[in-house]
């Protein structure tokens, strides 16, 4: 099983979250580029007891509930309000629009955010800058948001499906394979993980890409795609997805059409997507510990509260995760949500 080369640094740093002090729960933050980085010393709490909004781009995925999951975790501990807003789906832009515009008017300290639309965003989010809130953005390596903010915590989405790809070529390189991609709706996350898995392939003479479309990040969109890409080339050998939502509903299809041969590598490390795995059903998966994501998340959004955290991006881990490793991760429960369907 490959792993990432800081998963190891990376994991112990942020599992700190449960015996030291904040400064050590998450690493060392690599500063933004230049413009993107906005003044930590103009955050301005408005409550003793600080109130905090996590606006991700949906409800729809579970994914994202496992990072609130770690950010109410460590809200608990500290004391602090936190509430959640999102559209219930990650395509209603305007929806999630609306509703950062109504946090504005609700005297919040912090907002942590995710956004399928950067550029819808960052208009809103400036006027949240303005007005003193911090604000960090989660799930994304980002390194130059459209308007200067505060913090970005997430992994490296090109690194860790360019290691799925390396993962592929290792187990599976020895002979020509036609390679069938579905992306997620077009923006930042799509672009950077679908780049990372051709940037591994390339070069590659085994590995030939005959198919890429869009499944619009949820399982209904991963069904039709993998229907339509499986129809179309039948002759299909690989299957890699930008979430594991996508594959999950790709693996449907391939049951539907009799394919049991296809290797289908996602990307999340959803708890559905890892017992997905562990059934067999789906191959690989880039795991990003989506939990540990928002525990780092919050800790860092305290720390910008209090002025001791310096801004930048935190690199939280990944490892690629096949039926042995997925088993191994859905063994420790207290790391996910939601919680695997039996034990393991």
């Amino acid at each position: 099983m490959i792993k990432t080369i800081l998963k190891l640094s990376l994991a112990a740093g942020l599992l700190a979250a449960t015996a030291g002090a904040q400064a050590a729960d998450y690493p060392k933050p690599v500063p933004l580029k230049d413009g993107a980085q906005a003044d930590i010393g103009a955050i301005k709490p408005k409550n003793d007891k600080f109130r905090i909004a996590y606006m991700p781009p949906a409800t729809e995925f579970n994914y994202y509930i496992a990072i609130g999951e770690g950010i109410k975790a460590v809200g608990a501990e500290a004391g602090v309000e936190v509430f959640m807003l999102a559209p219930q789906s990650g395509a209603d832009i305007n929806g999630q629009m609306g509703m950062i515009q109504d946090v504005l008017t609700q005297d919040v300290d912090a907002i942590i955010f995710g956004t399928h639309d950067e550029f819808a965003a960052a208009p809103l989010l400036k006027q949240a800058v303005d007005q003193g809130i911090a604000v960090l953005m989660i799930n994304s390596d980002i390194p130059n948001f459209p308007t200067p903010i505060h913090g970005v915590v997430g992994y490296s989405q090109r690194n860790g499906t360019h290691a799925i790809a390396d993962w592929a070529i290792e187990n599976y390189g020895d002979k020509p394979l036609k390679v069938g991609i579905i992306e997620g709706q077009p923006g930042y996350h799509s672009t950077e993980r679908v780049g990372g898995f051709l940037d591994g392939i390339k070069g590659n003479e085994n590995f030939n890409v005959v198919v890429s479309i869009d499944g619009k990040w949820n399982v209904e969109g991963g069904n039709t795609a993998g229907m339509d890409i499986l129809q179309s080339h039948p002759d299909l050998d690989i299957i890699f997805a930008a979430n594991d939502y996508m594959i999950i509903g790709a693996s449907y299809a391939a049951k539907a059409l009799g394919r049991s041969d296809l290797v289908l590598l996602g990307n999340d490390g959803d708890t559905s997507g890892l017992e997905e795995i562990a059934a067999g059903n789906i191959t690989a998966t880039v795991n990003t510990s989506p939990y540990l994501m928002g525990k780092a998340a919050m800790h860092a959004t305290l720390d910008a509260l209090t002025g001791t955290y310096p801004g930048g991006w935190i690199e939280t881990p990944t490892s690629i995760e096949d039926k042995d490793g997925a088993i191994a991760v859905l063994q420790e429960p207290e790391k996910l949500f939601p919680q695997p369907s039996k034990k393991y």
